[in-house]
């Protein structure tokens, strides 16, 4: 069903994507080719809010703030896997795997160096913070517009 509550965090987490993907570019290899990374992780991170956060709403403000950092995890996760599976497919085209196994290994091995390039004070406090704000807002749209 959609609502006011759902249609914010979609909001807030793609936002918050926005922001993280333009911290996160400057710490990759030079040279990369981002292609449409920025407009991906928008799209995971309004699903994710849309499916994680929306139905969440309506707490309080404490299960608010745990909401918003809920979210932002799922966030950072599915981003993780989707951009790992780009990676490895990408590669897998290059026959860079031995096996159908290698390649999906290959997915968790890239998520978890993905992962620790964005293990930076500024990545976490920008996605702390944009968490919190979009559960608050969050709980807010759920109170204003049921």
């Amino acid at each position: 069903m959609p609502d006011a509550a759902r249609l914010v965090a979609a909001l807030g987490l793609a936002i918050t994507a926005f922001i993280v993907s333009g911290q996160i570019m400057p710490l990759m290899p030079e040279g990369l080719d981002f292609g449409y990374f920025t407009y991906v992780n928008m799209g995971i991170g309004a699903i994710t809010g849309w499916v994680v956060m929306g139905k969440r709403a309506g707490r309080g403000v404490t299960a608010a703030i745990n909401n918003g950092i809920t979210g932002v995890v799922a966030m950072v996760f599915w981003g993780l896997f989707v951009q790992g599976c780009y990676e490895m497919f990408r590669m897998a085209m290059r026959n860079r795997y031995d096996g159908p196994f290698d390649a999906v290994l290959g997915i968790f091995e890239i998520g978890a160096d993905y992962g620790i390039i964005m293990f930076e004070p500024n990545i976490i406090l920008t996605l702390l913070v944009g968490g919190v704000l979009t559960g608050l807002a969050t709980e807010y749209a759920w109170r204003t517009w049921r």
